[in-house]
């Protein structure tokens, strides 16, 4: 007889519990970028004639700007949790590991603020 039987529903359970959370985010992410491409497609192929000034003219509109800002956001997100999982499993070093995290993180910070800035600059 097992005394200390650990599987089933009375296993123990330990953990950040962070799978099921950034699962569900990457497949949210990723809808949010699917449609965005979508918009992209109507507004490429609805285009009359194909210039920088029809193309600069659909991301004139404020609400492109934002989904356009909601797309990269979604990006940005999507691609940390999976940056975020490959340091996690393969870098071993907690403080090597640690500066990647803190690095990735800069580099998005940065990735965001430059968009904003291309985009309302248009």
């Amino acid at each position: 007889m097992m005394a200390h039987n650990n599987i089933g529903s009375k296993r123990l359970v330990v953990g950040a519990h962070y799978g099921l959370r950034d699962w569900i985010a990457q497949r949210l992410t990723a809808v949010i970028m699917a449609c965005y491409t979508i918009i992209l497609f109507f507004c490429f192929f609805f285009t009359k004639e194909f210039s920088y000034e029809e193309w600069a003219g659909i991301f004139a509109r404020q609400w492109m700007k934002l989904a356009t800002f909601v797309a990269f956001l979604a990006l940005f997100y999507h691609a940390w949790v999976g940056i975020r999982d490959i340091w996690m499993d393969y870098i071993k070093p907690v403080g090597f590991r640690l500066a990647l995290h803190a690095l990735t993180i800069v580099w998005f910070v940065g990735c965001a603020g430059y968009a904003v800035q291309i985009l309302w600059r248009v």
